[in-house]
C-alpha cells in the first residue's frame, strides 16, 4: 500500500476531512485473516480521532464496532494492542455488553504477559467493569497495587481513583494496599498475583507511584479530620513512630507527592484553625526542602493563608527572593508570580526583594520581566515610578496583549497610589495607545486614563484631550462609545466644553451609527447640563437638529428625544442630570419571570417600580469588584486551581465596614431575589405575599464559625407577617441530625403585637449540607412596628452515621438534642429597606421640615468617626451615599442615608458627627419622611 504524503495537504487536514461512514465501512478489514496491524492500527486512530472531535455514533453501530475491534486481541502486535486498549476505553460508554471483554481483559493481566499489557489491561478493565461486578476483581487490583512494577501499580492506583466515585465502600477496603504502595513497604499476604512470593521485597521503588497512592489515600479519608492530620504529619518529619503510618520508615521520595502534602495541609489548616500555629512549622520546613518544587508550592501556600502575618511570611519571602536568581526561567516565573501576587495584600512584605526585581526587568523571558515590573509598581515608592515607567516603555512592544492588559492594570492602581505622578501616568499610557494592541488591552488604558480623570482633579482635562485624541483614529467601536459616555459625563464640567463638542460631532460625521448614536447622547448631555450657557445650548441644539437627517433610525430617535428633554428644567433633570440606574440583574430577573408568566400580560404592563435603583458609584463599585476579582484569577491562576483569595475576602468581610457596604448595597438585590424564590417554594410561607417588603441586607452570625452547628439569621418583613430565616449548617462528619428547628421566645412579652404561626423545620442535615429552617410571626397590631429580643435555641434529633458515606446507621432512632444560640435582635431598622433614592437634596427639601426629628447623642464607645459611622449604617438599615461610609477627616464627619420604610415610604437620614479622644463621638441624627411617625421611628433605632 502506498501511504505517500500529498504534498498539498498535511496530517492534521487529512484527520479534519474525515468521513464518519468511511471510516466504519473500512473497518471490515478488523475481521479479516490475517490481521493487518499497521493497517488496523491507522484505522483505529482514524476512529480515535471522530470520537475526540465530537461525532455521535448510535449505539447499535458502536456495539459491533465494539466487538469487531475485540478480535484485534488475536495480533500479538504491541503497539496495535495499545491502540485496542485505548479505543476499547472510549467505545466502552457508548457501547452494550462490553462486559464481555472481561476474560481478554483478565489474559492480558497475567504474570507472564508484557508490562505494557498488564498496566493497559487494568485501565481499560476498570473503565469497563461494573460497580456492581467490582468485588470480583478486587483481589487482583489489591495486588496489583502492591505490585513491584511502578507501571502496574500506577496503573492499578490511578484506576482506583476513578472508581472512587461509583464505589465508594469497595474502594475504601483497599486502604491498607494503598499504605503499603506509599510506604514502599512489602505486602504480608502471601504470594502476589503477579508472581513472586518473597514476602519481603520492596513493592515499589518509583516516585510515580508515592505520587497516585497518597491522591488516593487522600481520597478515601478525606472526610476524616484526624486521619488526614495524621498524613500530613507522618511524611513531615514529625510523628515518626506512629504505627498508623506503618512504622517509622515512612517517608516520602516523590517531589509531586510532597506538592500533595503541602495543599492537604492548607485544606487542613483552613478546616480547623486550631491547627495553624502547628502546621505553620510544617510549611515552613517544606519551604526549606530540597526540591525547588516543593519549595515552591509551600512558599505560594503560606503566602495565600488567611491572616498571615509579615512575620510568618518573612521564610517564604526570602525563599521566593532566592528564586528569583535561579538559571531555570520556570522558577523564575513561579517566584516572580507568587510575589507579585503577594504584593497585593502585604506589600511591605515583598520589599526586601526589590533589589532582585529590577535585576529581572531586562530577563530574556519577557513573562518574567513583566511581572516584575508589576511587582514593583506595588511595592516600590514615588521615588521609584519614574523609573520603572520608562524601563517599561521600551519592552511593551516585545509582549503579548495578555501581558500588556496585567501591567495597565498595575498602572491604574498606581494612578490612586501616586497621584501626584499623574503626568508621568498620562503620557505613558497615552504611549501605549498609539501602539499596536488588541481590544482588551486598548480597554485596560482607557480604563486608567478615565480613573486618573476621576480621582485626579488636576489632570482632568489633560485625561479629556489624550480621550478626544484616542477616538480619532480608534478601530474599535465599543472603545469609542466608552470614551464618548465618559465625555459627556465630565465635559460639561470643564473650563472649556465647546472643545470637547467639536471632537464629538467629528464623530457624528465620520463614524459607524453605533458611534454616531453615541455621539449624539453625548451632545444632549452638554446641552442639559445645570452649567452650560445660553449659547453653548444654542449651538447643540443646532447640532442636534442636523442629526435629525441622519440615515439611521437610531441617531433621529435619540436626536429627538434630545430636543424633547431641552424643553425644561424638570424634565432634564429627570430624564438626563438623573445619576441613578436600574439594578440589572434584578431587572433581567424580573422581565424574564414576566414573559415567562402567561397571565402576566393580561394583568397589565411590565411596572418598574418593582425594580431597586442604586447610584452610579454604587455601580461602579461593584464593577471595580468584579474586575478586582478578575484580575486576581488572572495573576494567581485561582480561577483555575484554588479558590480566589479575594471572594473569601469578601465573604468574611466585617460587617459594617465599606469594603462589606459596597459589596452588599450593590449586589443585595440580587440576593434577595433568591431569597423571594426560596420563600415562595414554602407554601405556608408564600402566602404572605408575592415577596418580602423587606429582608436584611446581611445574615446575622448566631455562633462562632468553628462550632459544630454553625446558624445565620436573616430576616424578612411582609406586610402582616415577620419571618425568621435560619441557615444552618452541620460539621460533624459522624452525626445526621433530623427534624432541626428553632424555638424563639422572646425575652419580653410582646403578645400584643406579634403571634408566632409557623414553623419550618430541616428534615435532615447532614455533614457540611447547609439547610433552612423558618419561623414566622404574624403582626397583631398593624401600627406597631416592635422592637425586640428573642431567645433562639436549635432543636433536633442525633442520629449516628458513617463519616464516609453519611448514611444513618440502620436502626437508630436517634435522641433529642438541643444548642443554644445567640439572641435575635428585632429592630426599626429591620423595617427599612436600604434603596437608593436619586437627588437626596431635592427630596429632603421636598419632604420639608414638618416631618424631620432631631436627635443628637453622644457615643463615648466608639474610638474613631469611621467605626461609628459604620455601625449607624448597621442600625439605620439604609443605604449610605458615596462618601457616607469613608470620612476624609477624623475630626468631623458628614454622611447622608436613604431608604423606603416597608418598601414605600420615602425617608432620608443626615448626620453630624464630630470626634474627640477621651470624649467619643458626638452625632447629630437629622430624620425626614414622607410620615412623622417614620421619622421617629428611625431616630429611635439609634436611641
Amino acid at each position: 500500500m502506498n501511504f505517500k504524503k500529498d504534498e498539498d495537504t498535511d496530517e492534521l487536514g487529512a484527520l479534519m476531512n474525515l468521513d464518519h461512514s468511511a471510516v466504519l465501512q473500512e473497518a471490515r478489514i478488523f475481521n479479516q485473516t490475517p490481521i493487518r496491524p499497521r493497517h488496523s492500527r491507522l484505522l483505529l486512530a482514524k476512529i480515535l480521532f471522530l470520537l475526540y472531535r465530537g461525532d455521535s455514533m448510535p449505539t447499535t453501530e458502536a456495539t459491533n464496532l465494539f466487538f469487531s475491534i475485540t478480535k484485534l486481541f488475536q495480533c500479538k502486535d504491541m503497539s496495535l494492542r495499545q491502540m485496542v486498549y485505548l479505543t476499547i476505553k472510549e467505545l466502552s460508554t457508548i457501547s452494550e455488553d462490553v462486559i464481555m471483554v472481561t476474560s481478554s481483559l483478565m489474559k492480558d493481566m497475567q504474570p507472564k504477559s508484557e508490562i505494557t499489557y498488564r498496566a493497559n489491561a487494568i485501565r481499560a478493565l476498570c473503565k469497563i467493569v461494573d460497580p456492581s461486578m467490582l468485588p470480583g476483581i478486587e483481589r487482583f487490583i489489591k495486588s496489583a497495587i502492591v505490585e513491584k512494577t511502578p507501571a502496574i501499580a500506577s496503573a492499578a492506583l490511578v484506576s482506583s481513583l476513578h472508581l472512587f466515585g461509583e464505589a465508594k465502600d469497595v474502594v475504601r477496603r483497599w486502604a491498607n494496599e494503598v499504605n503499603e504502595a506509599l510506604n514502599g513497604k512489602a505486602i504480608s499476604q502471601g504470594p502476589s498475583f503477579f508472581g513472586g512470593s518473597n514476602p519481603n521485597q520492596v513493592v515499589s521503588t518509583s516516585n510515580i507511584v508515592q505520587y497516585h497512592a497518597i491522591g488516593l489515600l487522600y481520597a478515601i479519608r478525606q472526610h476524616d479530620r484526624m486521619a488526614v492530620l495524621k498524613l500530613v504529619q507522618g511524611f513531615s518529619g514529625q510523628n515518626k513512630s506512629s504505627s498508623w503510618m506503618g512504622g517509622s520508615g515512612a517517608t516520602l521520595r516523590s517531589n509531586m507527592a510532597y506538592v500533595m502534602l503541602v495543599r492537604y495541609a492548607v485544606r487542613v489548616m483552613e478546616n480547623d484553625p486550631s491547627l495553624v500555629p502547628q502546621l505553620h512549622v510544617l510549611l515552613e520546613e517544606w519551604i526549606r526542602h530540597r526540591s525547588d518544587m516543593v519549595s515552591l508550592e509551600a512558599a505560594r501556600a503560606m503566602c495565600q493563608l488567611r491572616d498571615v502575618t509579615a512575620k510568618q511570611l518573612t521564610g517564604a519571602v526570602n525563599a521566593l527572593q532566592v528564586f528569583l536568581s535561579s538559571p531555570r526561567p520556570t522558577v523564575r516565573f513561579a517566584a516572580i508570580r507568587t510575589l507579585n501576587t503577594l504584593a497585593r495584600t502585604h506589600p511591605e512584605a515583598v520589599q526586601p526583594c526589590n533589589v532582585d526585581m529590577e535585576g529581572l526587568i531586562t530577563d530574556s523571558n519577557r513573562s518574567v520581566a513583566t511581572f516584575a515590573i508589576t511587582t514593583l509598581l506595588k511595592t516600590g515608592n514615588e521615588a521609584s515610578v519614574d523609573r520603572l515607567m520608562k524601563q517599561m516603555q521600551g519592552f511593551m512592544t516585545e509582549i503579548s496583549d495578555e501581558f500588556k492588559t496585567i501591567v495597565a492594570e498595575a498602572v491604574r492602581s498606581l494612578c490612586r497610589k501616586f497621584p501626584g505622578k499623574h503626568s508621568v501616568f498620562l503620557a505613558f499610557l497615552s504611549g501605549v495607545l498609539r501602539d499596536e494592541g488588541g481590544y482588551d488591552f486598548k480597554r485596560s488604558a482607557i480604563e486608567a486614563i478615565v480613573d486618573l480623570a476621576k480621582h485626579v482633579p488636576e489632570c482632568n482635562e489633560a485625561a479629556l484631550a489624550h480621550l478626544c485624541e484616542f477616538i480619532e483614529d480608534c478601530e474599535f467601536t465599543k472603545l469609542s462609545v466608552r470614551v464618548l459616555h465618559f465625555l459627556g459625563e465630565e465635559g460639561p464640567h470643564t473650563a472649556r466644553p465647546s472643545m470637547y463638542i467639536r471632537h464629538i460631532y467629528n464623530r457624528v460625521v465620520l463614524e459607524n451609527a453605533v458611534v454616531r448614536a453615541a455621539a449624539v447622547s453625548a451632545l444632549a448631555k452638554f446641552g442639559a447640563a445645570a452649567v452650560a450657557d445660553p449659547s453653548l445650548q444654542r449651538s447643540v441644539r443646532v447640532l442636534l437638529q442636523r442629526c435629525l437627517e441622519d440615515r439611521e433610525d437610531e441617531v433621529r430617535d435619540r436626536a429627538a428625544w434630545a430636543l424633547r428633554m431641552a424643553g425644561g428644567e424638570r424634565t432634564r433633570d429627570k430624564y438626563v442630570r438623573d445619576d441613578s440606574t436600574f439594578a440589572l440583574a434584578v431587572l433581567e430577573r424580573k422581565l424574564v419571570e414576566y414573559c415567562a408568566d402567561s397571565g402576566a400580560a393580561a394583568r397589565g404592563r411590565f411596572s418598574f417600580d418593582s425594580v431597586p435603583r442604586i447610584s452610579r458609584a454604587q455601580e461602579e463599585e461593584t464593577r471595580a469588584r468584579t474586575r478586582l476579582e478578575t484580575m486576581d484569577a488572572v495573576l494567581t491562576g485561582s480561577a483555575i486551581s484554588a479558590p480566589s483569595a479575594s471572594k473569601s475576602a469578601t465573604a468574611t468581610s466585617e460587617p459594617g465596614t465599606p469594603a462589606a457596604a459596597s459589596a452588599g448595597f450593590a449586589d443585595v438585590y440580587e440576593q434577595q431575589a433568591q431569597y423571594v424564590s426560596k420563600l415562595n417554594a414554602i407554601p405556608e410561607l408564600a402566602a404572605f405575599g408575592a415577596q418580602p417588603l423587606v429582608s436584611s441586607q446581611r445574615a446575622v452570625d448566631l455562633t462562632e464559625a468553628e462550632t459544630e452547628y454553625v446558624v445565620r439569621c436573616v430576616k424578612h418583613v411582609y406586610e402582616a407577617h415577620i419571618v425568621f430565616q435560619f441557615d444552618v449548617t452541620n460539621t460533624i462528619p459522624e452525626q445526621v441530625v433530623e427534624q432541626v428547628e428553632v424555638a424563639m421566645e422572646p425575652e419580653d412579652d410582646i403578645s400584643d403585637v406579634l403571634q408566632p404561626v409557623v414553623v419550618v423545620p430541616i428534615p435532615e442535615l447532614r455533614c457540611d449540607e447547609p439547610g433552612t429552617a423558618y419561623v414566622a410571626f404574624e403582626r397583631v397590631d398593624m401600627d406597631t412596628f416592635p422592637s425586640a429580643a428573642f431567645a433562639c435555641t436549635l432543636k433536633f434529633v442525633v442520629k449516628e452515621c458513617d463519616p464516609a458515606t453519611g448514611e444513618p446507621e440502620e436502626g437508630d432512632e436517634g435522641f433529642e438534642d438541643e444548642y443554644s444560640l445567640e439572641a435575635v435582635d428585632l429592630g426599626a431598622g429591620d423595617f427599612m429597606q436600604a434603596s437608593y433614592l436619586p437627588d437626596s437634596h431635592a427630596l429632603w427639601e421636598t419632604l420639608g421640615a414638618d416631618a424631620e426629628c432631631v436627635e443628637t447623642f453622644a457615643l463615648a464607645n466608639f474610638d474613631s468617626i469611621a467605626e461609628c459611622v459604620a455601625r449607624v449604617a448597621e442600625l439605620l438599615g439604609m443605604c449610605p451615599l458615596e462618601g457616607a461610609l469613608t470620612p476624609k477627616s477624623k475630626a468631623a464627619h458628614q454622611a447622608v442615608f436613604t431608604g423606603k420604610w416597608m418598601g414605600t415610604t420615602k425617608t432620608v437620614a443626615r448626620t453630624r458627627m464630630t470626634y474627640q479622644k477621651g470624649t467619643g463621638v458626638t452625632m447629630e441624627l437629622a430624620v425626614r419622611s414622607e410620615d412623622q411617625g417614620v421619622s421617629e421611628l428611625v431616630v429611635s433605632a439609634i436611641a
